[in-house]
């Protein structure tokens, strides 16, 4: 426990302590002055803040401070009771205050406690009720608006990690106030009970054991009750108004001072109405001149000021403002290196698919990106940069286009009140659509109406409705451009971070033999052949072996793939560890591998056109002949060979993965359905 919890701890100690042992009446005075004082305290500082939850300790401080004041006056009832006395403090209420007249005091005291209980305590109870239904019950549409906000790029992570914190603390905050406003009201009806109690039983203890007069008794227990009745509910009283002031602050800007400033003074003719008004009550009725003329000047005067004050700051907003300054320097030909910034992926889409990204209209694309970058994050092992989501009048209507760093890489066409119905392969007329191509794989397809969309599926159609369309399309399109999404800052924080956890395995890795720029180049060219990085300590295990023989980053690529073998094999197997493979003739291998030339910067592959062109068609004639349904085809090679066949073939077949020997597990069992040969 530090010493700075400690006092607190004590305080409620000694509160409990109170309840029990008996007080001397000058330790009763210091307790209620600190009652006092504490009270004052917390009316001021919600007064001052600017938010409730500059105070969210309040319902906890509001249940230690009711649980003091019942102490205080269970021990001045033992006091009062017992020896007749309680403390300087009391006395001095109980003559000074209310002029030594109990009945003056004891009215004081039931307007107090009607103030209190009938209008604050109940008000205060009322917002609170109203306050944590409707927080709650805005809980759901603040978190959206979060995420469309990250999702958007206007804030950043840790500022959306902060806001759903502050949205959780206010729901909390309210549900303990709305039960914390109920301290106040039992406060107050215990200070009824208490009051009666010692006053009924103070004159039969005063007559029975101390041997007074029923008047003398009166006097003295009704005098010194209500005396502690005031001590007890002038702060009580403080403590309500406090409730009632942060509970009703929801909605300010700033603390209490500066909005009745702002907001009851923001109508200077108000002031001169008012205190024309004021004159003329002085002038016509028979209300005293020397009291309602000053008011009215002072209004007077105050309204003058504060009209000034106000054309003035007109005056002001009419002057240039910083935005207007920074538009104008916007049009400078030094500020356009401002604009030149590109966002890494961009999603524009025509005003006709506006709803799919309007929450108020049911639109949930916002939701589908960010499970889409938590899921790439999780396949790929690379952090997906925000999706920036904007509308763009130069678009068809239904027409959404995708753009990687500032580049267009993809276009589709979205029907919203339509299902995508996909062809199974057979006969693409038993449905009714406008025929098109699923803009994702290319495959063909139609456009349904819901009318249609169960006879579609009876037929063996998949069909899909318009923003699962679009999220796959942006899925694979992440997927094509990974390598172009990381750059060497994003290889820094993955290294970082490797690093926390495999400090001694960096250190050997970068920055000596490899640069980031090294690691960056094989980490591009893993992603490039859809291999994941996320296993990245094996990663740096393989290049912390073969960095230091060679620095060819294609090389090294090769040796990363073979250490990341289980993986790839898992990648690519079906059906019980099978592998169905083309694999190449000796005759291509060896042709190929004599044209690789190697030179000071690197090995190449010169081979004469027409061989790549046979090569090509020959492995397109075998796709065509063979039936790839289970999976995409697979080239197997020698590991000589692999990347020059992966530069041959990646622009006629794009998705087709080429592996090598080394990248198999042992316990793989590879199918061959076919050979490609020259």
């Amino acid at each position: 426990m530090s010493a700075r919890e400690l006092p607190v701890v004590i305080g409620v100690v000694l509160i409990i302590v109170m309840l029990v042992i008996p007080l001397p009446s000058w330790l009763l005075s210091i307790l209620i002055m600190i009652n006092i004082s504490l009270a004052l305290l917390v009316l001021l500082v919600s007064m001052n803040m600017k938010e409730p939850l500059e105070l969210s300790v309040f319902p906890s401080l509001l249940l230690v401070l009711t649980l003091f004041r019942l102490g205080l006056n269970v021990s001045t009832t033992r006091s009062i009771l017992g020896t007749g006395e309680a403390g300087g403090v009391v006395e001095t209420f109980g003559h000074f205050v209310i002029g030594g007249n109990p009945l003056v005091g004891f009215v004081v005291f039931i307007i107090l406690i009607i103030i209190q209980f009938i209008v604050i305590t109940k008000g205060a109870e009322r917002v609170s009720e109203v306050a944590a239904r409707f927080t709650l019950d805005a809980m759901p549409g603040k978190q959206m608006s979060i995420d469309a906000d990250l999702n958007a790029g206007m804030i950043s992570e840790k500022q959306a990690i902060d806001r759903r914190e502050k949205i959780q603390r206010e729901a909390d905050f309210y549900g303990a106030m709305d039960g914390a406003s109920k301290f106040v009201k039992g406060d107050a009806i215990a200070g009824i009970v208490i009051t009666l109690i010692n006053i009924l039983f103070g004159i039969i203890i005063g007559m029975l054991q101390m041997g007074m007069s029923i008047t003398e008794a009166s006097q003295t227990f009704t005098l010194l009750t209500v005396g502690d009745g005031l001590v007890s509910q002038i702060p009580a009283l403080m403590i309500s108004t406090a409730t009632g002031i942060i509970v009703t602050r929801a909605a300010s800007t700033g603390n209490l001072s500066e909005d009745i400033t702002r907001q009851l003074f923001a109508f200077p003719i108000m002031l001169y109405v008012t205190g024309g008004t004021i004159a003329a009550l002085g002038l016509i009725t028979p209300i005293n001149d020397v009291i309602t003329m000053p008011i009215a000047i002072l209004l007077g005067v105050g309204g003058y000021y504060l009209s000034r004050a106000k054309n003035q700051a007109v005056r002001e907003e009419m002057a240039p403002t910083e935005e207007e300054l920074e538009d104008n320097e916007m049009k400078s030909p030094e500020s356009v290196v401002n604009l030149l910034s590109v966002d890494p992926i961009e999603f524009e889409f025509g005003y006709a698919l506006i709803p799919l990204a309007d929450t108020n209209q049911g639109g949930d694309l916002l939701d589908r990106i960010v499970m889409i970058r938590r899921q790439l994050a999780l396949e790929l092992g690379l952090v997906i940069p925000v999706v920036r989501i904007r509308d763009n009048i130069q678009l068809q209507p239904n027409e959404y286009c995708l753009k990687i760093k500032g580049n267009e890489v993809a276009r589709g066409e979205l029907l919203l009140n339509h299902y995508l119905a996909i062809s199974p392969g057979m006969d693409d007329d038993l449905i009714e659509g406008i025929d098109t191509l699923e803009p994702a794989f290319k495959m063909p397809a139609k456009w349904i109406s819901e009318s249609v969309k169960e006879q579609a599926e009876m037929f063996g159609y998949t069909v899909v409705d318009p923003p699962s369309v679009v999220s796959t399309h942006i899925t694979e399109v992440i997927k094509s451009y990974a390598h172009e999404l990381i750059g060497r800052q994003e290889t820094k924080q993955l290294i970082d971070h490797t690093k926390e956890t495999y400090p001694i395995l960096i250190e050997e890795v970068t920055p000596n033999p490899l640069s980031v720029g090294d690691i960056q180049r094989v980490l591009a060219k893993l992603l490039k052949e859809s291999v994941s990085i996320r296993n990245l300590p094996i990663i740096f295990e393989v290049l912390a072996d073969y960095g230091k023989m060679t620095s060819d980053t294609d090389l090294l690529t090769e040796y990363v793939r073979q250490g990341l073998a289980r993986q790839i094999t898992s990648q690519y197997t079906v059906q019980e560890g099978l592998l169905r493979v083309l694999t190449l003739s000796g005759k291509v291998e060896k042709t190929m591998a004599e044209a690789v030339q190697q030179t000071e910067h690197g090995n190449y592959l010169s081979l004469d056109p027409n061989v790549s062109q046979a090569i090509v068609e020959s492995i397109a004639k075998q796709t065509e002949t063979l039936s790839f349904q289970e999976q995409s085809p697979i080239v197997l090679c020698s590991p000589a060979v692999r990347m020059y066949v992966r530069q041959i073939t990646e622009r006629y077949f794009p998705h087709m993965a080429v592996l090598s020997y080394n990248e198999l597990e042992t316990n793989v069992e590879v199918q061959s359905v076919g050979v490609v040969d020259i």
